[in-house]
């Protein structure tokens, strides 16, 4: 079974949302045991634009694949002027009804403020119910102030992230139990 993957929406580096991926990418090993690979929408390339899946570069479609093949997801999504970024849309538009079924789904978000964490319940959640995945219930939010770029996360931040890991832990063992 392939490893977990850790889905930055990113398309620069560095950036707070593969850091926060990262953090829950180093929380499932180190406390679960469970391995990950991490990547960002950067990693696609520019023919991630193209319009149909057929006609995007092979980094896309490879990136892709990946995230239909992965037995989980650790998502981690910038917020720019109340909402996701349209590459980070347009790669799950490719994406079949029905691929992602039942898939755990760890929900992550950076935004510069409070005002942005809505993101999560009313847009992100959504398209991840529209695939009929399996999102953890808790989501991790983080604003700017809490993520510097030295530090792991810390207080109330870290317990989100070890609580939503948790769940994605838990869950995959009960698919893999199931299997």
């Amino acid at each position: 079974m392939p490893p977990v993957l850790a889905f930055s929406a990113t398309s620069w580096r560095p950036a707070s949302p593969r850091r926060l991926v990262e953090a829950a990418v180093d929380r499932l090993d180190r406390l679960h045991g469970i391995g990950a690979e991490t990547c960002d929408l950067l990693d696609a390339g520019p023919g991630i634009a193209a319009f149909r899946r057929e006609e995007m570069g092979a980094d896309a479609q490879a990136l892709i694949a990946r995230i239909e093949a992965a037995p989980a997801l650790i998502i981690g999504c910038p917020v720019f002027q109340g909402g996701y970024p349209g590459l980070f849309k347009h790669l799950f538009d490719q994406i079949p009804p029905g691929v992602l079924k039942g898939r755990p789904v760890l929900i992550t978000a950076c935004g510069g403020g409070l005002r942005h964490a809505l993101v999560v319940e009313h847009q992100l959640r959504p398209l991840f119910g529209f695939f009929e995945a399996l999102t953890m219930p808790t989501a991790v939010y983080a604003c700017a102030p809490e993520l510097d770029a030295d530090d792991a996360p810390t207080g109330a931040l870290a317990q989100r992230l070890e609580t939503g890991v948790a769940q994605l832990a838990a869950s995959l063992r009960e698919i893999r139990c199931a299997a």
